[in-house]
């Protein structure tokens, strides 16, 4: 059964990184009775949903379910809801398509409901049963928001009836589902007017919410107050003016205002408000240039309570040396003698599982001398090369032509085809699981999947840096984002408004941009967290290229290929 009210007028807002306004959202508050507490084995008994925007009822859905089973008598207790109730009542595979429109039916929709966990795990559970698709929209639970907003003493506890009398609900929860969805609605309503005085103006700042703001975040809300709200990078500095944290966002004003309210719950930038004593703000015509910015500010000036981005300097390289018998190495820079390099890597762990990877493949020495042609006499083969793993050059055994084919293979896999070295793990990976040695299989797995990211973005990178002069161009908020690029780093940045004359634009921004020098490849002539934010800006489907000077292009079975691999792994790497 749906009942409906008049539908609120309103423009629909965009913008951008500061969240969707609670005034914008359809919250669909819900609530289901079921014949126990599993999802998995129980089922759902009645389904009641009420639509509320801008703090109006606009919708109600409410729905009796044969569940095929027999519902237990000590629910029938509970609930009031009797066998013969739901003999008649459709069954859920019916009534979940009606479900799933009313949670669909409008944008920018959140799932409300009091311990939200238990009704979408149903929901989930039911979806996969029934061969439908779970929508996945953003969840706010009011026991979690609840526990969040009023400390022990103010409530006797956060159930949902305690709730619904503290707030003043004119329906009682009796364990019914439209009812206690409705008096669900009143404690979401309360628990939101707390809340906006505090700050907390968007669905993203409400489901953020885990603690109520301490008195130093409060105190300092006024230091958002007078900032432009334009994109760009703002600056916390304390009383000496140090330098605390740096953030970018699309509006400074918004974005700097949360730090200040109970959406703010990282306990590091809690603790930075009570020393933070004036915000600078840096206005960027695009949002591409307040990233870029935001990355150069962190790595020149390393804020304390910046954690990521803060020493882009201290990463290693993998590459084949440029000597007779070429070996693997991890270094920390980049030189000018024609060897190949992958990476950059975050870590000398990521960069040394790399390494490994290629000498799984190859049979490249692994040893330290400096050997020349003709000059191995006296030098005895190692245990590697008594194992069959290396070639020994050391002794003779291997003539150097054949060596040099090896470290040609090596060149091959690091700057264009890797197929080599990918054969060669998932080979030994597939007979590693058949032989149930998973943690020897996974091991293999780490090192592939790190060499093929290094490849990858050594690669990327490379192509872009080649380029001496790029321009591209996005459809912005207030005309066409355009930026200037140049050997891989932002060189100017602007925004083409409506009415300009676009030739003169173009030629005032590329005679007003950075002249950029060419680094040593496959660098770039910038950090390399910045050439990956303009390659993500440049790929992206929206993005035109207006003009480019040379050529933009990546070997045709370079590590790009292998994406699957490249990125099993990223959430691990992303770690270290």
């Amino acid at each position: 059964m749906v009942r409906r009210s008049a539908t609120p007028t309103g423009d629909q807002l965009d913008i951008g990184d500061i969240g969707t306004p609670l005034g914008a959202v359809s919250f669909v508050v819900l609530d289901l009775e079921t014949t126990g507490t599993s999802a998995t084995n129980s089922r759902i008994t009645e389904i009641g949903a009420v639509r509320v925007r801008g703090g109006r009822v606009e919708e109600e859905f409410t729905a009796l379910v044969d569940p095929g089973v027999v519902i237990p008598a000590e629910i029938t207790l509970l609930t009031g809801i009797t066998q013969s109730m739901v003999a008649t009542a459709p069954p859920l595979e019916e009534v979940l398509p009606r479900v799933l429109a009313f949670l669909t039916a409008r944008e920018h929709t959140a799932l409300v409901a009091h311990n939200a966990p238990f009704d979408v795990g149903f929901l989930k559970a039911a979806c996969e049963r029934h061969g439908a698709v779970w929508p996945d929209p953003p969840v706010v639970d009011t026991l979690r928001l609840a526990r969040a907003v009023l400390p022990h003493g103010q409530t006797r506890n956060h159930r949902l009836g305690t709730l619904a009398a503290f707030f003043g609900s004119p329906v009682t929860p009796n364990h019914r589902a439209l009812d206690d969805a409705r008096a669900t609605v009143t404690v979401l309503t309360g628990l939101i007017d707390r809340l906006t005085p505090l700050g907390v103006g968007s669905l993203e700042e409400l489901r953020a919410v885990t603690k109520p703001p301490t008195k130093a975040q409060r105190a300092k809300r006024h230091l958002a107050e007078g900032l432009p709200e334009r994109p760009g990078v703002y600056v916390f500095t304390d009383a000496r003016g140090a330098d605390l944290y740096v953030g970018k966002s699309n509006n400074l004003r918004r974005r700097v205002a949360s730090y200040f309210t109970a959406a703010e719950n990282r306990q590091r930038i809690r603790e930075m408000a009570g020393v933070v004593a004036g915000v600078t703000p840096i206005v960027c015509a695009t949002d591409l240039e307040a990233s870029v910015r935001e990355l150069r500010i962190i790595a020149e000036r390393k804020p304390p309570y910046n954690r990521r981005s803060r020493n882009p300097e201290r990463v290693r390289w993998v590459t084949l040396t440029a000597e007779a018998y070429p070996r693997l190495s991890v270094v920390t820079t980049v030189k000018a003698d024609g060897a190949p390099y992958i990476g950059p890597y975050a870590s000398a762990n990521e960069a040394e599982r790399a390494r490994e990877a290629l000498l799984h493949a190859l049979p490249l020495r692994q040893c330290a001398h400096r050997l020349t042609p003709g000059g191995t006499d006296g030098v005895a083969p190692c245990v590697l090369a008594q194992m069959g793993r290396c070639g020994a050059p050391c002794d003779g055994t291997e003539p150097l032509d054949a060596y040099l084919e090896h470290a040609a293979a090596a060149r091959t896999a690091m700057t264009g085809d890797p197929d080599a070295v990918v054969a060669a793990h998932t080979d030994r990976i597939a007979e590693l699981s058949a032989a149930l040695r998973y943690e020897e299989a996974a091991a293999l797995r780490d090192r592939l999947a790190a060499f093929l990211r290094g490849a990858r973005r050594a690669q990327r990178m490379a192509a872009l840096a080649a380029v001496p002069h790029l321009v591209a161009t996005r459809r912005g908020p207030t005309g066409w984002d355009t930026c200037v690029v140049r050997h891989g780093r932002l060189a100017a940045s602007a925004v083409l408004e409506p009415g300009t004359d676009p030739a003169a634009f173009l030629r005032a921004l590329a005679a007003t941009a950075e002249t950029v020098e060419p680094a040593v490849a496959p660098q770039s002539a910038a950090l390399p967290g910045e050439t990956e934010l303009i390659l993500a800006w440049l790929e992206d489907p929206a993005t035109r290229l207006v003009e480019i000077d040379g050529e933009w292009t990546c070997p045709l079975r370079a590590a790009e290929a292998h994406p699957e691999m490249t990125h099993w792994a990223h959430g691990r790497a992303t770690a270290q």
